[in-house]
């Protein structure tokens, strides 16, 4: 019998690294994922969803390095419903020690369409490949892509095919963001009550956020006996994003006398799981963002200055502590040491080695002497910048001197180390990011072409420093890069190179066809 803890324990299973990935632009290297899985790992997420293994060999790679790193966490690889797929992620997942696939197909009428399988022959090939799994992994998740949208009764029956050949997750997929909170439980509670078998799973939910109700149709499932959620870190995924976790968790957390369930994570660490996915998938965290948004905890309204000032608790629901935000904004400044900008950065969620503190130490130095104060939002943008610029690039700025004005042409000069090589060329553009960017493409001539070129002050003042973020794409192929500087043309230099990096990436990537979920 199920004990009445294990009732109210709602599993946390994090798919940043996979559906997350799948953001047009969101690629990773395996040094980035391996840090984010880590962080997981630790922050008590309960089972990590590494990637696709058959992807590609570099994604195989990341799953199987992922594998053996974890300490706590389930380490699941996604397969599609065939045995070589099934037998990839196997050997990617099964140095874990406790390892999980994940299998799916599509059973809705319109994906059955494209499979060519009538009904009768999609459970045939659920139970053939649902048994093949379970001879390799005693622990196995099967979803049914496009589940909300599947024949209800069908649903029903694939369902059980999947039990009967040893599912022991069952993951209802809603995976165009298509149902409603109540739709979403009533699927749940329909199979847990019809399906023979349903007592013996875990019921899991994973939705997209097209409609903006991923969350509270995770909810609902949980409400409905669903006790698994998928999600990603900041809702990064497809389109519109997925459940996100730092909303699911705070909401469980906030309104645990509504919804009586508990997770496993540490809410204090995320923050910083939030910003380090940011940085590393180019994807830069709306400012209205629930939970993890700058202006979560801002109050600019006199009213609500004024209760916040008297009692935190009239205007906010939740203590910025709470998610790991320091208390205090302490401003830095040139005369501050190593050992203060240690304990800051401590204070911010960042443990830094020390040679990773050293470099981030020339840079807090570098800005200090250009810039008065140095807010937590500048040692947070130093941090990020030095994780993008620290990970062995292909290309690399060495030095770079515009010549702009109201007289033309605007001018670059360009120092860009390629490949370890260093090279020059001067160019000219409209403008000096524009020569900028003329300059790179002459020493790495490409053919992507710019999406996007947005400019964010991190904080106030003529003397803040840039955050630029640059979207390409490249037959297909989308990319980000993310940077920060004083010097807003430097840091578009930056933030370009890091786009092309990651197609230098991207460009040794597939996806496989049928791969959604």
């Amino acid at each position: 019998m199920t004990s009445a803890a294990e009732q109210d324990r709602v599993l946390i299973f994090d798919t940043t690294l996979r559906d997350g990935e799948q953001s047009p632009g969101a690629t990773m290297t395996q040094s980035e994922k391996l840090e984010i899985a880590q962080l997981l790992d630790e922050m008590g997420v309960d089972i990590i969803e590494a990637g696709f293994p058959i992807a590609s060999e570099g994604d195989f790679e990341a799953v199987a390095a992922v594998a053996r790193l974890a300490e706590r966490a389930v380490i699941c690889g996604l397969a599609r419903a065939n045995l070589a797929d099934i037998d990839r992620c196997w050997e990617a997942v099964r140095h874990a020690r406790r390892p999980r696939i994940h299998t799916f197909i599509g059973t809705s009428p319109l994906h059955r369409e494209i499979t060519r399988l009538d009904p009768e022959g999609m459970l045939a090939q659920i139970h053939r490949t649902v048994s093949h799994a379970r001879n390799l992994c005693d622990n196995i998740q099967w979803s049914p892509m496009d589940a909300t949208r599947t024949e209800r009764d069908y649903l029903c029956r694939v369902v059980e095919a999947a039990i009967r050949a040893g599912a022991t997750t069952i993951n209802v997929p809603d995976t165009v963001g298509y149902t409603v909170p109540r739709e979403s439980a009533a699927i749940i509670a329909m199979l847990r009550e019809r399906v023979p078998g349903a007592g013996d799973v875990v019921f899991a939910t994973h939705c997209h956020n097209d409609l903006g109700m991923a969350t509270a149709n995770a909810l609902a499932a949980v409400d409905a006996g669903a006790r698994q959620i998928e999600c990603t870190i900041n809702g990064l995924g497809e389109r519109a994003g997925n459940t996100a976790l730092e909303e699911v968790v705070m909401a469980l957390k906030v309104r645990n006398d509504l919804m009586p369930y508990r997770t496993g994570v540490d809410a204090t660490r995320i923050m910083k799981a939030s910003r380090l996915v940011a940085t590393v998938s180019g994807f830069p965290v709306q400012f209205n963002k629930a939970i993890v948004g700058k202006n979560a905890f801002a109050h600019e309204s006199g009213i609500h200055q004024d209760g916040v000032l008297k009692n935190a608790a009239t205007f906010e629901i939740m203590r910025p502590e709470d998610i790991g935000l320091a208390a205090t904004n302490l401003v830095m400044g040139k005369h501050s040491g190593r050992a203060a900008l240690r304990a800051k950065l401590r204070e911010l969620g960042y443990e830094l080695a020390d040679n990773q503190l050293n470099d981030v130490f020339v840079r807090f130095k570098s800005l200090a002497d250009r810039k008065k104060e140095v807010y937590d939002d500048d040692l947070v943008a130093l941090v990020q910048d030095s994780v993008v610029q620290g990970a062995g690039e292909h290309l690399l700025l060495r030095r770079l001197r515009v010549v702009c004005g109201t007289e033309g042409p605007q001018t670059a000069e360009l120092t860009l180390r390629v490949a370890g090589e260093d090279r020059q060329v001067t160019a000219t553009g409209d403008g000096p990011v524009d020569a900028t960017f003329r300059a790179v493409k002459m020493l790495f001539p490409h053919a992507a072409r710019l999406q996007l070129y947005q400019v964010h002050a991190v904080t106030e003042g003529t003397d803040a420093q840039a955050t630029v973020s640059v979207r390409l794409e490249e037959e297909g192929k989308i990319v980000t890069g993310q940077a920060a500087d004083t010097d807003t043309v430097v840091a578009s230099a930056k933030a370009y190179l890091a786009a092309l990096n990651n197609l230098i990436v991207r460009r040794a990537k597939t996806r496989p066809e049928g791969f959604a979920v």
